[in-house]
């Protein structure tokens, strides 16, 4: 059996609905081929390698399924959005996916102004079922991760406007994410004070111990091992935004003359 057959069985939330032939077509033509170029081992560590690879590649067709919403947002397809999802894919799988994956998010694009035509929530819709989904197959760093990526494509072009704020945080709901995790990720590249505490998730008020514990929690969940299986390049990502978290509780921190 091909291995496109076997990821397409990890991802077999998508192969009901409007989505079903896309990632069909996604995961059948451009992972078979790719995968039958790798060697695996026959022993348990080759059962962990096509793990690891299943879990990259559903975490790519994910990101691509929630960049298309979040692109979307305002009605307009910017340049720079589609160049960084371009970028992305050429540094994390090669110059062939940047083609293959572009292909799929035009499909995905051609695919939310059908169902626009016939209903206003129709893909909004079909996003949160998607989004259910991924919470199941994807661990929670992962989605948080995921979420990170959307955010970036949404500040590619220098600004994040209402519309797009709100389809973030659609995704993030339809992901089990909240809110407050948006908003802690869209400043986590100011170099404010009241920046820092937006993404500590913690008002300016709170105690000491408070503020303690709210970076805990951050550290936690944000940690590059949660997101171990997705390879080096994903986990340099989650390392750089681990810093920035590090950076935001360091000013907040020094502040307040904590140690």
């Amino acid at each position: 059996m091909g291995y496109g057959k076997w990821i397409g069985g990890f991802m077999g939330f998508m192969t009901m609905g409007p989505l079903g032939a896309l990632a069909g077509y996604f995961i059948g033509s451009w992972f078979d081929k790719k995968t039958g170029e790798m060697q695996y081992d026959d022993g348990p560590d080759g059962e962990g390698q096509r793990h690891a690879q299943g879990q990259r590649n559903s975490f790519l067709f994910s990101m691509l399924v929630m960049a298309s919403y979040v692109i979307r947002a305002d009605r307009r397809v910017m340049h720079s959005e589609m160049e960084f999802v371009r970028r992305f894919l050429r540094a994390n799988f090669g110059e062939e996916a940047v083609a293959e994956g572009e292909d799929i998010l035009l499909k995905l694009f051609e695919e939310a102004k059908r169902l626009d035509q016939a209903s206003p929530t129709a893909y909004r819709d079909m996003i949160f079922d998607c989004g259910g989904q991924m919470a199941v197959h994807l661990n929670y760093g992962e989605r948080l991760q995921l979420l990170d990526f959307l955010i970036k494509i949404a500040q590619s072009d220098g600004s994040v406007c209402a519309e797009e704020i709100r389809a973030l945080k659609d995704v993030a709901q339809a992901m089990r994410l909240s809110g407050s995790e948006v908003d802690s990720m869209l400043n986590l590249k100011g170099d404010s004070l009241a920046d820092a505490y937006k993404v500590l998730e913690v008002d300016p008020s709170a105690t000491d111990d408070e503020v303690r514990a709210a970076f805990r929690k951050l550290a936690l969940k944000h940690h590059p091992d949660r997101v171990a299986t997705l390879g080096e390049d994903v986990r340099r990502a989650a390392e750089e935004k681990f810093q920035q978290i590090n950076n935001a509780k360091e000013r907040v921190y020094k502040a307040r003359g904590m140690k």
